[in-house]
């Protein structure tokens, strides 16, 4: 977990100022005001972090991801777990050691959200296969959207069956590292988990992989309550 204790703040502002909209401290908001505008980060919830090179980029607790700056950006050494740059006042994301197993697992990108349609799937899986089910879809184009797996190459095809594992909420969010690390390690080629009740995180090797990713399960999320109602199963078997 990250040393909280560690503050070296305003001297190390340089590390958020730049001018290039790809610049992780720039990116950062853009894409939480992008996912604000999706229901994804309600109330200042959810999050999300960019790891470039040896600095792990992350927005901060209780900031309205829609009104956030770079000047809000924590900025975390890798290797060291220590903080390069504290913002006064605010707090560090709760969600950032679930981050780090992400990150530690090669990710370049970590997002996090509270989708009520991630929340929905995970009541729906619940109700229909129990707890320690996993949300399964297949024969839908969007699939198409999510990678094979880690070290695989290509992307899932529309015959494949996509599986997301869920795990189950805590009161604290630091506390669901454990069961998260467990599912990457069951389903290592897995680029997401839903918590129930809760929302889902979702990583990729880029900024822009991660995206892509979070937005496909979104859509196929949205689809599978949509199905539900219609009596519609979410997987064919022949």
């Amino acid at each position: 977990m990250a040393n909280t204790d560690s503050t070296t703040s305003s001297n190390n502002d340089h590390l958020i100022s730049s001018t290039d909209p790809y610049h992780p401290a720039n990116l950062i908001c853009e894409l939480c005001r992008k996912f604000y505008t999706l229901g994804w980060v309600t109330g200042t919830g959810g999050g999300t972090s960019i790891k470039q090179n040896e600095h792990i980029f992350i927005a901060p607790s209780g900031v309205q991801k829609e009104l956030m700056h770079p000047d809000n950006i924590f900025v975390l050494s890798h290797s060291s777990r220590q903080y390069l740059r504290k913002p006064p006042i605010l707090k560090p994301s709760a969600c950032t050691p679930l981050f780090l197993a992400a990150f530690d697992r090669g990710a370049g990108c970590c997002i996090h959200t509270h989708s009520q349609w991630a929340v929905l799937v995970t009541l729906l899986v619940e109700s229909e296969k129990g707890k320690d089910a996993c949300f399964e879809i297949s024969n839908i184009e969007q699939i198409k959207g999510l990678p094979r797996g880690k070290d695989k190459e290509g992307m899932l095809g529309f015959f494949d069956t996509l599986r997301v594992p869920i795990i189950e909420n805590t009161a604290h969010e630091e506390d669901l590292t454990s069961s998260l690390e467990a599912a990457m390690e069951r389903y290592p080629d897995t680029y997401a988990v839903l918590v129930r009740r809760h929302g889902i995180y979702v990583w990729g090797d880029n900024v822009h992989k991660a995206k892509t990713q979070a937005e496909s399960l979104d859509y196929l999320f949205q689809l599978a309550v949509e199905m539900k109602k219609l009596g519609l199963p979410w997987t064919i078997r022949d």
